[in-house]
């Protein structure tokens, strides 16, 4: 499982030294296994403590970014517990779900997925 987070990164100083930068994805280090992609969509969201969002897949690579609280992150038969800083990498067709360590507290996280080249439309309300 791809789970990256800012915690483990030393900053850059980018910008003629002006903005400390935290790399959690390299430039165009994903070139190749997103060519001919696009961006599909750019979302906030969050599920409640004692939810669950459930087990599903699409064709694209999506990634969520944990702004705050704590949850268990399944890829596949892979399982890991995230918090404020990670970074998700949910490659293409992989079936995935994240729910909360708490009954009591959500986990609210920034999403951005990239299509497939080829890749027909989703409907997320299905899902």
């Amino acid at each position: 499982m791809d789970v990256r987070s800012i915690q483990d990164k030393a900053p850059t100083m980018e910008h003629q030294g002006t903005v400390a930068v935290w790399w959690v994805v390299e430039p165009r280090e994903m070139k190749k296994i997103t060519e001919g992609g696009f961006l599909e969509l750019v979302s906030e969201f969050e599920v409640a403590g004692g939810g669950i969002v459930n087990p599903h897949k699409h064709p694209t690579h999506e990634f969520y970014y944990v702004t705050s609280g704590y949850g268990i992150m399944a890829i596949g038969k892979e399982k890991k517990r995230i918090g404020p800083g990670d970074l998700v990498h949910i490659p293409p067709n992989q079936v995935h779900s994240l729910k909360p360590v708490s009954r009591h507290a959500a986990i609210h996280c920034f999403c951005f997925a990239i299509g497939v080249k080829g890749a027909p439309a989703i409907d997320y309300t299905a899902h």
